[in-house]
C-alpha cells in the first residue's frame, strides 16, 4: 500500500510459469480508479466501473515502461503488477504512485528486478518547480512532468509544457531524480524490514547455436545495410532461410547435434541486434545517414476534399495523414472519473492499421498502443491550441499511419500541425515531432536523430521530443536498458531541437501560416455574453423562446452557465440572424437608444410595444405624434410596427418611450427631451 496525504494505491505483483514456446517477456499491468475511493458511484444500471477509461490505460503503460527494462534477459516467466486505488482525497493523483509501488511490490516479490525504482510529478508555477503538485495546482501549472527512475540513472519520462526551453526541460528532470532517491531508499528500508535481499539474477545459459552463427556475422551486416526497409528485410529473410536449409535439410526438426530451431532463431536475432549495434557504434547507420541526419521530409496539405482541413507528412517510409473535423460545444467528448466530470474540446485520435507495417491481422478497435500514441500527440499539440474565446470549435484530428518506420507518433503531430493550419484553426505556433536513439555500451554511446523500426528495435532507448521553434510541448523516454545519465539527457535534447527546428522549415514551405478562414463545410460558429441572470429569459418557459429562435434562425443555441453562448449554423447569414435576435432579447435596455418595436396593446393613455422579446415600454399619447392627437387609435393599432426612442428607464425598470422623437430627429428638428414631454401631460 502506498499513500500520499489520503490518497491511497494497493499495489500487488504476481508471478506464475509462461506459456510453452513464450519468447518474449509476459508483463501485464493493469491500473484501475475505483469512483467508491472518491466517494461516488458508478453510473448505468450495473453500477460498477466497465471497461478501462483512456486515463487508466495511460497509467497503465506510465507504470509498464520503467520497470519491464529491469528484468533480466532471456526471463520468461509471466508477470502481472495491478494497481487499485482505493482512496482519493481528491486532491493527490494517484496515477504516480502507481509506478512507485509497483517497484515497491516487486522489489520485496522475490523475483529477479533490479530494482526498486520511484516516480514523481513535477509542475511549474510561477516560475517554480513544484513537487507532487496537486490537482488544483496542476490547473494553473505550465508543465505536467512525470519521471521515474532509480538511485542512479532516469528510466523514463512522460511530460507536457508550454513550450519549455531544453534547459529548463532538463533541470525539471534533474530536480525529479533528487527525490526519486529518497522513494528508493524508502523501499531498500522496506525490504531490510522484511529481511529480503535483492533477488538471485541467474546469468541466462549460453545458446549453442551462438557458435554456430558467428561466422554469418559479415553477412547479415551486409544485408541490414540494404537502404529500403522491405529490402532489407528481404535480404535478411533470404540469408536466415539460406541458414534453416543448411542446418536443417529436408524440414528437420533438430540438427545432427540435437539443435532445435527455436535454439536457431533465438542465436538468430541475437546476431541481428550484434550485427545492427556494431554498425551504428561503428558510424555506419542502416540507411547510410551519418547519426544526426534525419531521412527525406515532404509536407502536404489540403489532399483531401470535403473535410475541413488535411495534412499528410512523411518521413523516410514514416507516413501519416491527419484529417480535421470542426464542431460544436455539443461534440466536446465528456467523461467522468474521480476527479469529476470534464469536457476535452481537442481531441486526436491516432490510427494504427497493419497494412502501414506489410501485416495482416484483425481490427478490434484501438489497443492501448494506439491511446498512448494518440494521447502523446494530442498532449504535445494541445497547448497551441486557441482558446474557445478565440476559437470556439471543437476540434477533431485523426491521424492515419499509412506507412510506419518508426516513430509514426511524432509523424502525427506533424501531419496534425498542417491539418490544423490548412483547417483554418489560430494555433498559436506549429509544433513538429522526432524521435532520438541511442546505442549504448557503456563507454561508448552514439545518439541517433530521426530512428527508423530497426534502430529503435535494436538500440536502447526512443526518446520522442516536440514542441515549437520556442520550446518543448511533448516530451516522452522510453527505455530497453537500466537507465541513462544526466548527459545524454540533455545532449538528447539538444539534437532534438536542432531536428526539429529543420523540420518546422520544410513543413512550413507546405503552407506558411493558419488560412485566414475555416473551410466552407465546417460550421459557422459565433460566440456572445450574456448575463447568465437572463439565460432563463433566452430559454424561455419549457424552452418555448429557444427554440423558437432556432426554428427560425435554423441554427443550434447552445449556452454555458457562466453566460456564454454559442450559436453554430451551416452559413454565416444563419449565425448572424441568430445572434441579433438574441442579443435584442437579452441586452439591457439603454436610454436614448431607438429601437423598432411591436405595437402589443392599446389603452386611452397610450400605447404599449414590445421593443424586445419579452420586453414592452409605454410610449405615453403625447409621445406618439409630434403634433396634437385626441385618440391613440388615430397613430396605431395593436400590431403595428414603428420606431420609438427610449426616454427613460424608472428604477422598477419600467420604460418610457416616444416616437415623437424619433419623428423629429427624422426631419432634423433636434432632439426632444423628457422635461418636454412631462410639460405636455
Amino acid at each position: 500500500m502506498i499513500q500520499y496525504g489520503e490518497t491511497s494505491v494497493f499495489v500487488a505483483a504476481q508471478t506464475g510459469p509462461s506459456r510453452p514456446g513464450t519468447d518474449f517477456f509476459p508483463l501485464t499491468v493493469d491500473y484501475r480508479e475505483r469512483l467508491a475511493a472518491a466517494g461516488k458511484f458508478a453510473g448505468g444500471y450495473l453500477k460498477r466501473e466497465g471497461r478501462p477509461t483512456t486515463k487508466e490505460i495511460l497509467t497503465c503503460r506510465l507504470t509498464d515502461r520503467p520497470i519491464r527494462p529491469l528484468f533480466p534477459k532471456g526471463f520468461r516467466d509471466e508477470v502481472q503488477v495491478q494497481s487499485n486505488v482505493m482512496s482519493c482525497d481528491l486532491e493527490n493523483n494517484p496515477d504516480v504512485l502507481s509506478i512507485t509501488g509497483a517497484s515497491a511490490a516487486l522489489r520485496i516479490s522475490g523475483m529477479p528486478f533490479k530494482g526498486p525504482i520511484a516516480a514523481v510529478r513535477i509542475g511549474l508555477i510561477d516560475g517554480e518547480l513544484v513537487l507532487m503538485p496537486t490537482v488544483q495546482q496542476m490547473a494553473e501549472s505550465s508543465l505536467d512532468l512525470i519521471v521515474a527512475g532509480s538511485d542512479k540513472s532516469i528510466l523514463m519520462i512522460e511530460g507536457f509544457a508550454e513550450q519549455m526551453p531544453e534547459k529548463e526541460m532538463g533541470d525539471a528532470v534533474m530536480y525529479a531524480h533528487k527525490f526519486i532517491k529518497e522513494l528508493c531508499k524508502l523501499q531498500e528500508d522496506l525490504a531490510s524490514q522484511l529481511g529480503i535481499g535483492p533477488a538471485d539474477i541467474p546469468e541466462p545459459a549460453v545458446n549453442p547455436f551462438t557458435a554456430k552463427l558467428a561466422d554469418q556475422l559479415d553477412n547479415l551486416k551486409k544485408a541490414k545495410g540494404t537502404l529500403l526497409k522491405q529490402d532489407r528485410a528481404d535480404a535478411v529473410r533470404s540469408l536466415k532461410t539460406t541458414l534453416i536449409e543448411k542446418f536443417f535439410p529436408d524440414d528437420a526438426k533438430e540438427t545432427s547435434d540435437g539443435l532445435t530451431r527455436e535454439q536457431f532463431s533465438g542465436a538468430f536475432y541475437a546476431l541481428e541486434a550484434k550485427a545492427v549495434r556494431a554498425l551504428i557504434l561503428g558510424g555506419t547507420r542502416l540507411d547510410g545517414r551519418a547519426a544526426g541526419d534525419m531521412r527525406s521530409v515532404n509536407s502536404q496539405v489540403s489532399v483531401l476534399p470535403r473535410v475541413h482541413g488535411s495534412g499528410l507528412f512523411t518521413r523516410g517510409e514514416t507516413q501519416a495523414l491527419a484529417t480535421v473535423t470542426l464542431g460544436t460545444t455539443r461534440d466536446q467528448q465528456k467523461a467522468d472519473g474521480l476527479f469529476g466530470e470534464f469536457a476535452d474540446r481537442f481531441m486526436l485520435h491516432y490510427y494504427f492499421p497493419s497494412f502501414s507495417v506489410g501485416e495482416c491481422r484483425p481490427n478490434r478497435g484501438p489497443g492501448r498502443r494506439e491511446i498512448g500514441h494518440g494521447c502523446l500527440a494530442e498532449r504535445s499539440v494541445a497547448s497551441v491550441i486557441p482558446k474557445p474565446d478565440k476559437f470556439p470549435y471543437t476540434i477533431r484530428v485523426i491521424s492515419d499511419i499509412l506507412e510506419s518506420n518508426g516513430s509514426s507518433s511524432m509523424a502525427s503531430v506533424c501531419a496534425a500541425t498542417l491539418s490544423l493550419m490548412d483547417a483554418g484553426v489560430p494555433i498559436l505556433q506549429p509544433v513538429a515531432g522526432i524521435s532520438i536513439g541511442i546505442v549504448d555500451e557503456g563507454d561508448k554511446w552514439t545518439l541517433l536523430t530521426d530512428i527508423m523500426g530497426d534502430e529503435d528495435h535494436f538500440g536502447d532507448m526512443d526518446f520522442k521530443v516536440a514542441g515549437t521553434g520556442r520550446g518543448i510541448t511533448g516530451i516522452q523516454l522510453d527505455l530497453k536498458n537500466d537507465g541513462i545519465s544526466e548527459e545524454i539527457i540533455r545532449a538528447t535534447l539538444d539534437q532534438a531541437l536542432k531536428a526539429r527546428k529543420e523540420l518546422l522549415r520544410e513543413m512550413l514551405s507546405a503552407i506558411r501560416r493558419p488560412r485566414a478562414s475555416v473551410s466552407e463545410t465546417a460550421p459557422k460558429l459565433v460566440q456572445t455574453s450574456i448575463n447568465p441572470e437572463k439565460i432563463g429569459l433566452l430559454i424561455g418557459p419549457g424552452g418555448k423562446t429557444i427554440r423558437a429562435i432556432q426554428e427560425e434562425t435554423k441554427a443550434q443555441i447552445d449556452i454555458q452557465e457562466d453566460g456564454t453562448v454559442t450559436i453554430s449554423a451551416a452559413n454565416g447569414a444563419a449565425a448572424d440572424a441568430c445572434l441579433a435576435r438574441i442579443e435584442a432579447l437579452t441586452e439591457e435596455i439603454q436610454p436614448g437608444r431607438i429601437y423598432k418595436g411591436k405595437v402589443t396593446s392599446i389603452k386611452d393613455f397610450g400605447a404599449f410595444i414590445e421593443i424586445a422579446p419579452g420586453k414592452d415600454g409605454l410610449c405615453h399619447i403625447s409621445e406618439l405624434s409630434d403634433g396634437f392627437i385626441k385618440n391613440v387609435n388615430e397613430v396605431c393599432k395593436v400590431g403595428d410596427v414603428m420606431e420609438v426612442k427610449v426616454i427613460a428607464v424608472d428604477d422598477q425598470n419600467r420604460v418610457k418611450l416616444s416616437r415623437k422623437a424619433v419623428l423629429i430627429e427624422q426631419a432634423g428638428g433636434g432632439k426632444d427631451t423628457d422635461d418636454d414631454a412631462d410639460s405636455d401631460d
